[in-house]
Order: C-alpha cells, then structure tokens, then sequence
C-alpha cells in the first residue's frame, strides 16, 4: 500500500526548514531524528585529506563502499566529507531493526525529505513493516532520476541490513534512479549487492581497510591533537603494532595522556590490560558464539592459519566457515591469499592474554599440536617456533635435522634466530637430533671445545640407535647422518685437523645417495659448505692444488640465496690462494667479489670469516697502501674467526707482521706473527711466513746469523715464501744459498708478479754485489714492468740501500717515476697514465654511482648530493655504501683517493 501522506505531519522540520516530514514510521514508533542527523567529529578527529580526495572522485561512480572493521574511522570519515559537499545528503545510520523492508525504506525516504531531496509528492511512504510495494521504489527511483543535481545517500552501519529482499530493493532503486543518486555505503562486512557486476562496470569507488588505516606521519599528527608530541618514528612503530588502526591509536593516545611517560608508553603499553581490550572483547569477541571465541583464543598462538591448521588446535572440523564469516565480518581476521589467514595483532595480543586466563595450561599443547601440523604440511620455519614455544625441542630438533637444514646455522640467512631460537634448549634434551642440534650451535658461536664433545655425543647416540625403531619426531636417518658429517668437516676445519676433513668428506660422498633428492635440492648449501670447509682444512694443510679444487666447486654453487655465505667464503680462500702465489690483482678482484657476494645478505661487512678482507688487507701492504692496510686489518680484528679459524687466523698474523714491519716495528713484527693458532697439525705456509717474520727482525737488529738460521725450515715448495727466504739469505751476506733458493723453487702454476718481482730483484742483487751491473739493470727493469701493473712497491722499498742508486740512472727512472718514485715532468705524468692498473673494480660503477663520487670528490655532503641529484639522502647512502665495496675503501678521502688513481674522477 502506498499513501502520499498519512496523518501525523510535522509542517517544518526544525533542521531543514523546508518539506513536511513524518513524524512516525510503519510501526508508529517515532522517528528517531538522531539517526537521520548526521554525526559530529570530535575536537580530536584529523582531517585525513587523501580520504576525503578519494571520497570527492567517487562522485563519479554511483555507488560508493567504504569498508572496515569496527574502529577504522568509517563513520567520523563519511561525516566529515558529507559535511562538505555541496549538494543534499541524506544520512541514515541503520539500526537492527531495520531487516524490515518498510522500517527501512521509510527511514529512508524520512532521510531524503529531512534533507530537502524528496517531496511529500508522488514517492509515497510504505506503511507496512514487512514489506514495501514496488510501485513505491519505482517512483522514488523516477523522482529521484529527474532531479538537476544527484542526491547523495549515506547509509552508515550498513552491515546491521541481513535481509536479501532489503539488498535486492536498494539495488533496484540505485539501478533506476540513474544520475540522481551516488550511493555510499559504509560497512563492516560485504554487502549484499553484486559488486562484481559495478566492478566490472567502473561503477564502483571502493575504500577499504588498508586504505583507511593512519600512516605514520597521520598518526604524529593525530597525537599531536591529543596534546602528545611524537617523532614520525616513533609513530611508526607505533603504527606498525596497531596496523594504522583508527580506534587503536585514539585510545593509546587518551591512555598515553594520564602516564607519566607519554612515549614510554606508546611504545610499551600492554595491549591486554589497555581500554584497546576493552573496545575489542567487547565489539569483536564477545557477541560471539562460543564455538567462534573458542577457536579465536585458540588460533591466537598462530601468526598465521588456515582452516585444516585452525581444525587441528580445535579438534573440530568447522574451522572453514567460521573463518571465512569472521572475515566477512571485518572481525579483525585478514584474509592473505591461498586459504591462509591473520589475527590483527592487536587482537592477537589480546586474544592470546584472554587465552591464558579463560583456558590455563593449554598454550604449550597448542604450540605442539600446531608444530606437528605444521611439520607435516612442510613449514620449517613456522614448526621450529611453535615446537621452541612448547619446549618440545626433540620435536624441534627433529624437523631441522630431518629437513636437511642445519647447514642455516651457517648460511647466514636466518643463523642468527636459529642459534638464539636454540639457545633456549636446555640439557635435559637429549636424543641425536638434539645433540647435533647443540653441537652445530656451539660450533656456530665459535665454542669448538663444546661443540665437538656434543657432536661426539651426537655420533654416540645415532649409532646407538640405528637399529631403533623410528619415532614420530626422529629425523630420517640419513639425512641426520649426513648433518652430522658436515659437522665433523667444520669441526675438522676449526681444529686444523685435514685429515678428518677428509674422512667426512669421504662419508658425505657415500651417504648423498641415501638421502632424497628433493631435500638436497632444497638446500645447496649443504654441499657448498661441504666444500668450503673441505677446500679450508686442504689449504690449511699447504695442498694448494686440491684445496683450488673444492673451493672453485663451493665458489660456483648454484642455488638460492643460502649458498651466498659459502660462496663467499670460498672465493675468500680462493683469493687468499691467488695471494699467496704472488698474484696480487686476482686476488683482490676475488676478495671484492666475495665481499659482493656476502653483502647480498646484508649483514654488517665484514661477514663470515672476513679472509676477503684480510686479503685485501695483504694486497695493500705490499702496495704500501698501509693506512689502508691498517683500516681493514681492524675490521677483522674482532671476528670471532681470528682466534676458532686457522686459516684466518694465521692470515691475521701473516698480514698483522707485515703489517708492522714494514712500519719498522720488527719486534712487534715478531710477536704479532707469533700469535697463538689452535690447530692438530702446522701449516707449511703458515709456518715459512711465520719464519720470514722472524728472520726479517733479526736482521733489521744486526743479527745475520739468526736470520739465516731461522729460514732452514724454508723450503722452494712454497715459492712465495722461498724467493723472500732468498732475499733474506742475500741480506744476510749469504748469495749462494739465496741463488739455491731460488733455483730450487718450483713454479705451480705459475707464480704470480709478487713472487717473479721480488725473485727478479733478488738476482740482480746478487748480480750487482758481483759487480755485472747490466744483469742488475735488465733485472730490475723487468720486474718494474711486471710491479708497475700491479702496483707492487713493497720489494722494491725492502730492497735495500743498493737499489735507490740503479732506479736514479735512466732507462729506470722513467720506469719507476710517478707510481714506485716522484716523476715531476710531463713525460714522467704521462708514462705513469699508460702505465696505471686497469680500473678491475670501478668499471662495475653504475651511472648513479660515478654521479655519485663524482660530487663525493667535490666535497659535497650527503645532503648536498642528495638535493643535486634529486633524490633521498638514503638512496645517497646506498649508492656510497655500493661506490665504498666496489673500491674496496670504507671512507669518503679513500674513495676520492682511489678514484683518482683509477681514472675515474
């Protein structure tokens, strides 16, 4: 039935001063006027412009959905935009009640006429409750359609409409009246109209959660309302905790204002005992079923879940719809994509403190059930926190070993929160994986003494219990043999012991084959470690050749980014290799190579072992680049691999002595190079540099016969260290043995220019003491040329008093000038242009970073540089931090300096 008045009129609605309104709806209860007024904004509400852009375009577009959970700012935002507009709007904020097609229409239609839009004329008003003619909504839809300016509606609470009839009614009106309505509903839950089809149509603006929550720099601005002052970082985290959640940061902000330490509190307010709680127990948890605030409380030890992980924690099996409702419902539960959802954290927070006092003691067994899913379903990562979290560490233990992932201990990746997740495993666990488990965490944090004892354990135990019958938490045997056999070969590699290395390795070819195939494929880093700790222990052991072998396999490594650490290191070793045959360039472009490759983890330089550094170190002292040398020497010093590690160890050492004595310190020389090394066996090279130290202090203090004592052991199997024992023996006033020496050296492959150089002008000391001082000159000359390349200075500044004489006679000069001696003349500027290294590490530059240094070398701030490139001062810092690697320098006047010398500034 459809009246065009009824009886009970109000002739002049105070708040429009215009049409006649009803004074009572179908019911014959009054209008409540308070629900057709729009609301207030408080003192405190910020005007979000971005927002209210949004809103302003939507116009555009007939029907507008503004949809969130409950405290997201919905209502104060439509308030504020719907204050503005210029055309009428009418504003119904739905009650319950309101499932009743006649209640609602006719609020409705009060709504329209409150605001002037509609007259008491042709659209009627419904008189019954539960149901509305069609005739009706066609004529308020026609009415409506033939308005000059549209009439914006703004139905607030949407969510409380549930009857289909009421949907399918409002799209029929919004259908047909065209032009003349924009419609906005605001929500918490999906509507039920066919959004698909306006989507489809571009005929929908949709503002949803992660639109409507505060950035960081919103929320400083709201505190600020709140009287609070806080940095945007500060804001941030806060932020970042709350989501951007409206209601969560307005009522931090009127907590934080009573505490003493406003910001203090911010940052560490207790989530569950805040009036947050309250607001969220009370508008989410508590009109709750109680099967769906069972399985809230439950899922809340979960950062993640989907409805089979939510089934197991309940031991239900109605998990799937409850979720999806809750979803629906903006109920704080965020849908990720592929069935997988997330507790707001907040709630999470809340729910999880609710959890310990409505069911106590059942955490623990909610973390277990949830890891023993979750090691089924394949999730390493999530298993090893929910097992750690119920104490359950032979469970724990048991997937990481059984996942053939212990090797993460020592990828860098994720070793840190390993190691600290596992610090938290008692003694009382006992069993192989467990073991092995402790093992490889002492191992990790440089405890070898510890480490090796538990891996003994470790071994005892899996022998023991082969013939076992396998547990339901008990690693695969295999894949636990075979963790523990890279555990012996690092432990081999820490204790200097090659032999043992050996036998590892022997035992990880035979075991490959019993393990399955898609584990190793899971992780390469098993077996580039493998091969690194294997390529040490045979460097360590003076096998050059075989050790070049295992670790160019390790360097070349395909696989994601948990090879990236033993890649590293093993073109670490590779460079230290190259160093020690005399091939100072490669060896460099390797060290820089490996640094690159580690700094992709972005851990703080120097990572691992820092032997790439130590290389780049050795390279610079016998370019007689000391401060440099001294620089990246101190980077290393703290390393815990300095003292567990022989390899880095003894190349600490080496580097330190050389280090000093070529700054004159020969005692201190002595003892640096006389630095404790742990290891079961001595090192060939180790020991032959080691005496070279020793033989150099004693001559530099006047005693030739100590210096030619201390170099017996010096052989020509280790040709750089046999051509500086000849220079020493020459020194020492000892030619012949200095020439056996030398004859006697083997080239491997090739030395490099660093032994060739020196062994060059060994001779033509020699040459020149027997007075044939045109063998001296051609000697000298060639190794000029192959040092000039190289920028090698060192032999020839520890050359001795005969040489500076020959390097002032022409052609040598001109060689030597401007890179080894001054070279003030033109020619002099030019042959050193010709005769400057190839820029092996700037050529990787990228265009930004040469814009970069090239105002870096024009002392230009961070800042400045910045503003003259149009971009941030982090990107500045990034593209530094890049130029700073591939120099290979850690400072502005270096980098400059470098530059310079490559030609690039």
């Amino acid at each position: 039935m459809v009246v065009s008045a009824v009886a009970e009129i109000d002739e002049g609605d105070p708040r429009s001063a215009g049409p006649a309104v009803l004074r009572t709806d179908p019911l014959g209860e009054p209008f409540l006027r308070a629900r057709i007024t729009l609301p207030t904004t408080p003192p405190t509400y910020l005007r979000r412009r971005r927002l209210v852009q949004h809103l302003d375009q939507a116009l555009q577009t007939p029907l507008t959905l503004v949809n969130g959970p409950a405290g997201a700012g919905k209502t104060l935002l439509a308030t504020e935009w719907a204050a503005g507009l210029p055309q009428p709007v009418a504003w119904l904020t739905v009650a319950v009640g309101d499932w009743r097609p006649g209640v609602f229409w006719a609020y409705v239609i009060q709504a329209l006429r409150a605001c002037g839009a509609l007259t008491p004329g042709p659209a009627g008003f419904p008189a019954d409750a539960s149901r509305v003619d069609t005739r009706l909504l066609g004529a308020l839809a026609t009415e409506l359609n033939d308005r000059d300016q549209p009439v914006v509606i703004v139905l607030d609470e949407y969510d409380r409409v549930t009857a289909p009839q009421v949907a399918e009614q409002l799209e029929f009106v919004l259908h047909h009246a065209g032009r003349g309505l924009h419609l906005v509903l605001v929500t918490r839950t999906e509507p039920l109209l066919p959004l698909h089809r306006y989507r489809a149509a571009g005929a929908l603006t949709e503002i949803r959660a992660a639109e409507l929550a505060f950035t960081a720099e919103e929320a400083a601005a709201l505190l600020e309302l709140h009287g609070l002052s806080l940095p945007v970082c500060a804001a941030r985290a806060l932020v970042d905790r709350t989501r951007g959640w409206a209601a969560g940061l307005r009522l931090s902000a009127l907590a934080a204002r009573e505490s003493a330490d406003p910001q203090r509190y911010l940052k560490e307010f207790e989530a569950d005992r805040s009036t947050i709680a309250d607001f969220l127990l009370a508008e989410v948890l508590k009109g709750k079923p109680e099967q769906t605030q069972d399985l809230l409380l439950r899922v809340s030890v979960l950062e993640r879940f989907c409805p089979a992980l939510a089934d197991a924690l309940t031991l239900r099996t109605d998990a799937e719809p409850l979720i999806a409702g809750l979803c629906r419902e903006n109920a704080f539960v965020e849908y990720l994509g592929h069935s997988w959802y997330q507790l707001h954290p907040l709630f999470q927070e809340i729910l999880r403190a609710h959890l310990r006092v409505r069911l106590p003691g059942l955490e623990p067994e909610l973390h277990r059930r949830a890891a023993r899913w979750l090691r089924r379903a394949g999730s390493l990562p999530e298993t090893l926190a929910h097992g750690s979290a119920a104490g359950d560490w032979d469970l724990a233990a048991g997937a990481l070993v059984d996942d053939l992932a212990i090797g993460q201990l020592f990828s860098g990746l994720c070793s840190a929160d390993l190691v600290r997740l596992f610090s938290r495993m008692g003694s009382g666990a006992r069993s192989p994986a467990t073991d092995l488990v402790r093992a490889a965490r002492e191992l990790a944090q440089g405890d070898v003494d510890r480490g090796v004892v538990c891996l003994r354990h470790a071994g005892e135990r899996l022998a023991a219990d082969a013939a076992e019958p396998v547990s339901e938490t008990a690693p695969d045997p295999a894949a636990a043999q075979l963790s523990c056999v890279l555990l012996e070969a690092l432990a081999a590699r820490l204790t200097g012991c090659p032999q043992d290395a050996e036998k590892a390795a022997k035992a990880a070819d035979e075991l490959w084959w019993e393990v399955p195939a898609h584990l190793l494929d899971k992780h390469p880093e098993l077996a580039a470690l493998l091969l690194t700790h294997l390529g040490s222990a045979r460097l360590w052991a003076g096998r050059f050749e075989d050790a070049r072998a295992a670790l160019t396999t390790a360097a070349g490594t395909p696989g994601a980014a948990a090879t990236v650490l033993p890649r590293g290191e093993s073109m670490g070793h590779l460079a230290l290799l190259d160093y020690l045959h005399g091939w100072l360039s490669r060896a460099e472009r390797k060290a820089l190579a490996a640094e690159s490759e580690t700094q992709q983890l972005g851990l703080d330089q120097p990572s691992g072992s820092g032997i790439a550094r130590l290389v780049l170190a050795a390279v610079a002292v016998d370019r007689h680049e000391l401060a440099r040398a001294q620089a990246l020497l101190d980077e290393t010093a703290q390393l815990p691999s300095v003292t567990r590690d022989p390899v880095p160890a003894a190349g600490h050492a080496l580097v330190a002595a050389r280090l000093l004595l070529a700054q004159g310190k020969a005692r201190a020389a002595v003892q640096a190079a006389d630095s404790p090394v742990f290891a079961a066996v001595p090192s060939p090279w180790a020991s032959g540099h080691e005496a070279l130290v020793a033989s150099a202090a004693h001559l530099a203090e006047g005693r030739p016969d100590q210096a030619a004592e201390a170099l017996q052991g010096v052989s020509g199997d280790q040709p750089a260290c046999a051509v500086e024992a000849a220079a020493l023996q020459l020194a020492a006033g000892r030619p012949g043995a200095a020439i056996d020496l030398l004859d006697d050296v083997r080239a491997q492959n090739g030395p490099g220019p660093a032994v060739t150089v020196r062994a060059a002008l060994v001779r033509a000391q020699a040459a020149q003491g027997t007075g044939d001082t045109a063998t001296a000159r051609r000697l000298v000359a060639r190794a000029l040329l192959d040092a000039r390349r190289e920028r090698l200075r060192r032999p020839f500044l520890d050359a001795g008093e005969w040489l500076p004489h020959l390097l002032a006679t022409a052609p040598l000069q001109e060689l030597a000038a401007g890179w080894l001696t001054p070279g003030p003349s033109r020619r002099d500027d030019q042959a050193r242009a010709e005769s400057a290294p190839e820029p092996l590490v700037a050529a990787a530059l990228s265009g930004r970073e040469h814009d970069v240094l090239e105002r870096l070398a024009r002392m230009m701030s961070t800042q400045e540089i910045a503003a003259d490139l149009y971009v941030s001062e982090n990107t500045v810092k990034t593209h530094l931090k890049s130029v700073y690697r591939k120099l290979a320098v850690n400072r502005r006047s270096d980098a400059v300096r470098r530059a310079r010398d490559l030609g690039l500034v």
